[in-house]
């Protein structure tokens, strides 16, 4: 019996298709100006003494050569008419030491998260969102380890929990309808990985400099591995 090697192999490719040819869409964000300084957090006793050292807010956390983190980067548009199922993937958000960590995160619609108390008292997990569909929900966690999970059926760029025990705790979790995003991390840079060939509108967004704008935008065409860098800049420098 004879074999059709090159028969069988072009169809083993057009199998395998997807993750042979999809694309990891890497770079960097970059802050342009000279940000305002950070404000002290006035912490009760309870909270101060397990900081070393006074805490300030987060709204920009730079790199020394400027690069910018907690920028949330995804797919704006090219993704049409394309439905995903959610990972199976459980990320955590901690409360630990009276802060919410991280303080920004990403995770896909209907993907379930775990809000998880590692503190020794009470906190509690208060997502207050804007879009209509994604629900607000008030979940008291009194006691250390207790988790309490979460999921978002709509796209909300970004949605906010905060603690009402503790008034200065603050997280934003993007809620994106797609796998295709990453959140900067201290040094500015992301990774996108296995983003499918095509034509796609990129947007870096971060939450102090764009507010309810939108965020820095750019199309790029996907036909290998790609490297897209974004400049943010504070108004009025």
């Amino acid at each position: 019996m004879k074999t059709h090697l090159p028969f069988l192999t072009a169809v083993a490719l057009a199998v395998a298709a997807p993750s042979l040819f999809a694309a990891d869409v890497t770079g960097k964000v970059t802050l342009k100006g000279t940000p305002p300084p950070e404000v002290t957090i006035q912490m009760d006793a309870t909270c101060g003494k397990l900081h070393s050292a006074p805490v300030t807010t987060r709204h920009y956390v730079t790199a020394p050569d400027g690069g910018l983190a907690n920028v949330l980067v995804y797919v704006k548009s090219g993704l049409s008419g394309k439905t995903f199922e959610p990972p199976k993937e459980t990320p955590i958000l901690d409360q630990l030491n009276c802060m919410y960590e991280p303080y920004v995160m990403g995770v896909m619609t209907n993907q379930k998260f775990k809000a998880r108390n590692s503190d020794s008292f009470l906190h509690n997990v208060h997502p207050t969102p804007k879009v209509t569909g994604n629900a607000e929900k008030n979940a008291a966690q009194p006691v250390k380890g207790m988790e309490t999970e979460f999921s978002f059926a709509k796209q909300e760029i970004l949605l906010r929990i905060k603690c009402d025990v503790h008034p200065w705790m603050f997280t934003y979790v993007g809620v994106v309808d797609h796998p295709y995003f990453a959140v900067t991390g201290k040094d500015g840079t992301f990774k996108i990985p296995n983003l499918p060939p095509g034509k796609y509108m990129i947007e870096a967004y971060h939450l102090k400099t764009h507010g309810a704008n939108p965020g820095v935008t750019q199309e790029i065409t996907v036909d290998g591995d790609k490297k897209v860098d974004f400049t943010i800049e504070i108004k009025g420098q």
